[in-house]
């Protein structure tokens, strides 16, 4: 058996798996997200803990021969967090999470400095590690003085399960202090923010051998000896690895509360100035492009609470068949936007307005706005390098068909539904904790799944599409500035 621990920013998930990678069971337990000031986004890392052993208590509870028989774990979890360690790895203050923005003046200092995109391939963006950092250091200087290690957060629960000081490729690659290129820390952008290596865990492979769970919490889950805990992933590196998304060519879109085109590569494909992140993936000599929009889902769920009506009734009353668009747009910006734009500042908007613009048409438009947010995307891993010929759908936004024929006529190419299934980020995780512990061939276990179905672009509203699209690319320039 192995297990897949997937640290997500609302609540901790574990799922358990078999050889023959067939879900067993799941557990979860929820965490608070502290808020103390405008901006700011916190958790404590004792939750962390004390959510996974519950978790696991669950699980246990459910599965009790099968957990015993658990010989892997794999770690997945949210990017970007700094969790701030002292001497004898106390916890100096509360994690500072990936959407807090409270150090964007630091992100744009370390941004200005050209060696950070070179290195990195990345933009700084406030909600990476390495400003956050910097904010301390400027605000809480009694705190900085004190760092002896600064953890990602599923690494700050590896620490918790092993010992010890380790993290991996495709996570370290979110805090702008790793080459991402050449797979190490970087010690001339440690030093641009008065740390160095020693403050950083030893890095391995997604893939690799990453510490062996300790004796003592062995014992108290009545697991065996021994159990191997792979380096895991990252929450969207891991979420791949459940999709079988790791070969070049091979991409899935993300309809959760933000939006990710998640694009797999052989090779490294920086595009920083069109706000494409550029990662390492979970396994070795494999990188990985993301385009990101902040308001994916969110955008339909902000409509759904000023309208008064349920997300899937608006969706359900377009019909099945996709309409042509009513010059009725809409910028999904609601919190700003990553790429293609890099603009924290600024905010959405509807234009085109009429009198017989009722709750079906702002609905239309929400969808389209969205999916040509994808479009944008698409454009950016383009100009990277990068052609994709089909994607497959995945997150909570996937289940409306027309939402995907939206998408599907805004790219241009097929989007694909996989069978049901849980293919998330736990089943990632577990799925890595599976190669490190039977040291299997990565490509053998992380196959993607069966498709159900396809949705092809519907041809005959492409040009009409097109046009939408120009009106919505006109938009952002028209009104930069002015929120």
């Amino acid at each position: 058996m192995y297990l897949g621990i997937d640290l997500g920013t609302s609540g901790v998930k574990l799922l358990l798996i078999d050889r023959d990678q067939r879900v067993i069971g799941s557990a979860s337990a929820s965490i608070e997200v502290s808020r103390p000031n405008p901006g700011w986004s916190e958790q404590d890392p004792a939750d962390w803990i004390e959510a996974t052993g519950a978790a696991f208590a669950a699980l246990k509870k459910k599965h009790p021969k099968e957990t015993a028989a658990v010989k892997g774990i794999g770690l997945s979890g949210h990017m970007h967090g700094a969790t701030i360690l002292g001497d004898g790895d106390v916890v100096l203050r509360p994690c500072i999470l990936w959407n807090d923005t409270r150090s964007f003046r630091e992100a744009a200092e370390l941004d200005a400095d050209p060696r950070f995109r070179k290195i990195t391939g990345n933009i700084v963006f406030p909600g990476f590690t390495a400003p956050k950092l910097v904010w301390v250091r400027n605000n809480e200087p009694e705190v900085f003085d004190k760092v002896r290690k600064v953890l990602l957060p599923k690494d700050y629960l590896r620490l918790w399960l092993t010992g010890e000081h380790l993290s991996e490729m495709s996570d370290s690659a979110g805090t702008s202090w790793l080459d991402t290129g050449a797979r190490k820390w970087s010690a001339p952008l440690l030093e641009a923010t008065h740390l160095d290596e020693k403050h950083m865990p030893s890095l391995v492979e997604g893939t690799e051998h990453a510490g062996t769970l300790r004796a003592e919490l062995a014992e108290r889950w009545g697991l065996p000896s021994g159990v191997v805990v792979a380096g895991g992933a990252g929450d969207n590196a891991a979420s791949a690895c459940g999709m079988g998304t790791v070969r070049a060519g091979q991409a899935f879109v993300s309809l959760g509360t933000s939006g990710v085109l998640f694009a797999a590569n052989d090779s490294y494909l920086p595009n920083p100035e069109s706000a494409v992140h550029a990662f390492c993936h979970a396994l070795p000599n494999a990188w990985h492009q993301m385009g990101v929009i902040l308001s994916a889902t969110d955008s339909l769920n902000w409509l759904s609470s000023i309208t008064g009506r349920g997300a899937a009734d608006l969706t359900t009353d377009l019909g099945e068949g996709l309409r042509k668009p009513t010059g009725v747009t809409f910028l999904p910006y609601l919190s700003g936007e990553r790429t293609p734009h890099n603009d924290a500042a600024i905010r959405g908007s509807f234009t085109g307005l009429a009198h017989e613009s009722d709750v079906a048409v702002l609905t239309q438009a929400v969808l389209e706005g969205v999916a040509f947010a994808f479009r944008d995307s698409l454009q950016a891993l383009q100009a990277a390098g990068t052609e994709l010929k089909r994607v497959t759908a995945v997150g909570g936004g996937s289940r409306s068909h027309y939402w995907l024929k939206a998408i599907a006529t805004a790219l241009k190419i097929p989007v694909e539904i996989p069978a049901d299934g849980d293919f998330g980020a736990a089943f990632g995780a577990a799925r890595l904790g599976l190669i490190a512990a039977e040291k299997a061939d990565p490509h053998h276990v992380l196959t993607p799944p069966v498709t159900a179905e396809t949705i092809e672009p519907v041809e005959k509203l492409t040009a009409a599409y097109d046009e939408a699209y120009a009106r919505y690319r006109a938009l952002y320039p028209a009104i930069r500035g002015t929120m």
